[in-house]
């Protein structure tokens, strides 16, 4: 007996916690906030569902809880009469079949408008095609008055549609398969979650109602660093945006022999960080986020930094160390070669 009252005390304690974390205040990934209107779509099929669902739990429930007490072993088998046979009792039966059946008609009814509404194609939007790695997001602008190509942040004008390519499939420019683990793309605030299946391709669509950074985050376990796999839906005004792709569209000014910022960029052509990343204008590489324009980003490393010199310092030194599973190598920088580095990265606004 004292050891069920302990496991009881332990499976309420564990009960009371979960519900206390369901119930924090901050929550920048609350689905039950939706800035925008597929969230809002989503919202809207969830509400009535859950009302449904939650009666008919309390309803199941509460009569278990009744027929656990009242019919419970008192100890009086033999002086107790048998209870009552249902079985054949047709109204009975009748109504624990119908009854679950038009609940669940009424809620396939509410849901399939809901399912073709979110995947009709909008009318003029942003086309961006998502590649998941393994941990970070690569946004590839297709339009051809866009044509940018960043990671990890997601830039998008308000009241504009943003229409989502999940390609699977897609190849890098040498012809090489850029497909990767499966993944699942998710800004809770902005939409639902949609996956990135290798070898299949899925759309969806976003639109911010009002300027702001929405997160999200990777929701597929896809290694050791899944947790760590976030991502940034920037909202911003549409002149803003405009002006966030002309300065994409620069490429990147290569410092000169006296520049403070020469050093590190020779250190980045000549460590292997070209080889891996590229910066437009003089750099093609295939593996890593593209740094053209990096330091005009808010994070990196999956969004799971904030920019700062002072980040970047501690990423050079031991990039697996501080992501697990990261396929950046740990290059044995020094302490100067780190400082060069950062002072080139520094450069690439």
């Amino acid at each position: 007996m004292g050891v069920s009252r302990r496991r009881g005390a332990v499976a309420l304690a564990v009960g009371i916690g979960l519900l206390m974390t369901a119930c924090a205040k901050h929550a920048p990934q609350d689905t039950l906030k939706p800035n925008g209107p597929a969230a809002r779509t989503i919202d809207h099929l969830y509400v009535p569902v859950f009302w449904i669902a939650a009666v008919i739990f309390v309803l199941v429930q509460g009569l278990l809880l009744v027929f656990l007490f009242k019919y419970r072993d008192r100890g009086e088998r033999d002086e107790r009469p048998e209870p009552v046979q249902l079985h054949g009792n047709t109204k009975l039966e009748f109504g624990w079949t119908v009854v679950p059946a038009v609940l669940l008609a009424l809620v396939a009814a509410a849901t399939l408008p809901t399912i073709f509404k979110l995947a009709k194609k909008p009318t003029n939007p942003i086309n961006v095609t998502v590649v998941g790695h393994q941990f970070w997001w690569e946004y590839r602008y297709t339009d051809p008055d866009i044509g940018v190509v960043t990671a990890n942040e997601l830039h998008m004008p308000v009241g504009r549609d943003v229409y989502i390519t999940e390609d699977g499939t897609l190849r890098k420019p040498d012809g090489t398969l850029d497909a990767d683990v499966i993944h699942s793309f998710w800004v809770p605030r902005l939409n639902g979650k949609t996956d990135m299946i290798p070898g299949r391709v899925n759309h969806m669509k976003l639109k911010a109602d009002t300027p702001g950074v929405y997160l999200g985050q990777c929701t597929e376990f896809c290694g050791l660093s899944h947790a760590n796999m976030r991502l940034k839906a920037i909202a911003e005004t549409p002149a803003e945006f405009d002006a966030w792709v002309q300065t994409m569209k620069k490429p990147a000014a290569t410092p000169v022999d006296g520049d403070p910022a020469f050093a590190g960029y020779q250190l980045f052509t000549s460590r292997g960080c070209a080889g891996c990343h590229t910066v437009d204008g003089y750099t093609e590489g295939l593996v890593g986020p593209n740094l053209t324009h990096v330091y005009s980003r808010t994070s990196f490393a999956g969004a799971l930094f904030d920019m700062s010199p002072a980040n970047l310092s501690k990423w050079l030194r031991n990039p697996p160390g501080e992501k697990p599973g990261s396929r950046m190598p740990n290059l044995n920088l020094t302490p100067d070669e780190i400082s060069k580095l950062v002072a080139y990265l520094e450069t690439l606004k």
